[in-house]
């Protein structure tokens, strides 16, 4: 875990990119524009044509988005066709220095749902585009993906509050805010994320709290849920499904055990499992101030 989330510094919306976009993900952006979109389009004035392909792309961009005057976008001195060179100068020093992280997706959605024709861009090309953007978004930790089109929030203000509340924990439960932050650091790694391991260290921090209550370290989930019954009034449906979770966690062919095979997880698998226990330990922190229960 770095320095920076380890002690508080960096916010779980920086971790996942809630409302802003760093460098590294804007490069990336950035390069998929280029290659996954303009470098599709013809740069040479075919017989018949006012316009490369290229330059008309430009055009709707110029027109259409930014709501400029056509009489001002780049142009060759010598005639009217326009300079997608200059353009995309424009477009770069906008994209850079002056687009706030709001608009780079406004305009990344703005040509994933461009109108598809012979002009444009082929269905094909534009499905291939809106991938390449999306496995931008997985790769850089961001909390948005391109859902029909749309750029849509997949970590919701909810969410996030609930993991911020539950990895704050202090004194006797910190051990579960570390539990809950290792996971976070293991989802979050861009480089190599690793799920499964995120996974575990959610159902752990419940765990750990379970076995905080219940007062015996030795406690599976399972047992200490069973315990700690007679101390908080916990919800029938709330324990048969954490102890479902835990049985799949501890199953042999789950999270626990067989680490050397793969199993099928994702980001979307562990950022359920850290929400959801991290909801379920705000949860039982709850119910145990209300039965008197201290964590001094």
């Amino acid at each position: 875990m770095l320095f920076s989330q380890r002690n508080g510094f960096k916010s779980i919306k920086t971790v996942l990119q809630i409302g802003s976009i760093d460098s590294d993900l804007m490069n990336r952006l950035w390069n998929i524009l280029l290659e996954g979109f303009f470098n599709q389009f013809s740069n040479v004035r075919c017989q018949g044509d006012l316009q490369p392909k290229r330059g008309e792309v430009c055009r709707l961009i110029w027109i259409e988005f930014f709501n400029l005057q056509v009489d001002k976008i780049p142009k060759y001195s010598a005639s009217d066709v326009i300079n997608s060179d200059g353009f995309l100068g424009y477009l770069k020093k906008w994209f850079f220095t002056y687009a706030d992280w709001y608009e780079i997706y406004d305009l990344i959605e703005f040509i994933g749902s461009a109108k598809i024709d012979d002009l444009y861009y082929t269905e094909q090309t534009q499905i291939k585009f809106i991938e390449e953007c999306n496995l931008a978004l997985k790769k850089e930790v961001a909390g948005y993906r391109i859902v029909n089109n749309k750029v849509l929030q997949i970590v919701s203000e909810e969410e996030i509050l609930t993991i911020e509340e539950a990895s704050s924990l202090k004194d006797k439960l910190s051990i579960v805010s570390l539990h809950l932050k290792t996971g976070l650091d293991l989802l979050a790694d861009r480089k190599n994320p690793d799920y499964r391991n995120s996974i575990k260290e959610s159902i752990s921090a419940v765990e750990s709290i379970t076995k905080i209550i219940s007062g015996n370290s030795k406690d599976t989930l399972a047992g200490a849920i069973d315990k700690i019954k007679s101390k908080i009034k916990i919800h029938a449906a709330l324990e048969r499904g954490f102890k479902q979770i835990y049985g799949y966690t501890s199953d042999a062919d789950g999270i626990r055990h067989g680490l050397t095979e793969m199993a099928d997880c994702d980001f979307e698998d562990a950022k359920f499992m850290l929400v959801s226990c991290s909801a379920f330990i705000n949860y039982l922190i709850a119910k145990s101030a209300k039965a008197g229960i201290t964590f001094e």
